[in-house]
């Protein structure tokens, strides 16, 4: 399952207003890790940036005159995305925005949700934590994910950070890992209390596959019957491998 967590920067907040993407970043996972591949691009609007939005994300259009434009990355952007499901806080805000780009260029794109499907994090920090505050920094402290170095926002650091909140929202200790370095801090950090994630290693040996002998699957099968003897052939086990 290939998934890519996206978020944007633009130079407003309405669209509809004319506003536009000024930063794009994505990062991937495969089968619920992060694989290392990411896609990163600032971009040059050619309109000028709300100051409002400026002391959010810190980008000016000084910093964005020798980018290139939006329909210079497109096409790269689309590649990465192609087919893939996209992870986004706050999902109609960028699908909106690259949406509106997209549809700027006049190459006859469709839209984001054709050629992609979307889960909105927010939608779902809102039906698992109802009134309470679900911004991406409100959901760093409830699952104690490290957003320190966020002093100002950023396309790419914000998925980087969204993708651990994403995957310890829905899987719990999926990006847990421990390093020959780190060993005595976590163990340390554990007494203490502290759940602080790191994620996992992407270029780790595979963990080893260890099959049941012959002997223990007939002990097994031995266990399932007692089981279903004293439950009336009620078998937890094996309602879920036949269902």
């Amino acid at each position: 399952m290939r998934q890519i967590v996206l978020d944007t920067e633009t130079t407003g907040l309405e669209v509809s207003q004319g506003h536009r993407i000024i930063e794009i970043g994505c990062v991937e996972l495969i089968n619920r890790r992060l694989t290392g591949n990411h896609f990163h691009q600032y971009i040059d609007p050619k309109r000028e940036i709300d100051q409002g939005a400026i002391e959010v994300h810190g980008i000016t259009n000084a910093f964005l005159a020798d980018k290139p434009t939006f329909d210079r990355i497109a096409e790269d952007f689309l590649h990465f995305v192609q087919g893939a499901e996209l992870i986004i806080h706050n999902a109609p805000f960028d699908i909106g925005f690259l949406d509106s780009e997209l549809q700027q260029l006049e190459r006859g794109h469709a839209p984001l949700r054709d050629i992609c499907s979307v889960i909105d994090t927010l939608v779902m920090a809102r039906n698992k934590h109802p009134g309470q505050r679900n911004n991406l920094d409100a959901l760093c402290q409830r699952y104690h994910v490290d957003n320190s170095s966020r002093d100002l926002h950023g396309a790419l650091l914000d998925a980087e950070i969204l993708a651990d909140v994403y995957l310890t929202m829905t899987g719990g200790q999926t990006m847990l890992h421990l390093s020959e370095d780190d060993a005595a801090d976590d163990n340390n950090n554990s007494s203490a209390g502290n759940t602080t994630l790191k994620r996992l290693n992407h270029t780790r040996k595979p963990l080893p596959v260890i099959r049941a002998s012959d002997e223990e699957l007939a002990q097994h099968e031995y266990q399932l019957e007692a089981i279903a003897k004293h439950s009336g052939g009620r078998v937890l086990w094996r309602e879920l491998v036949d269902s």
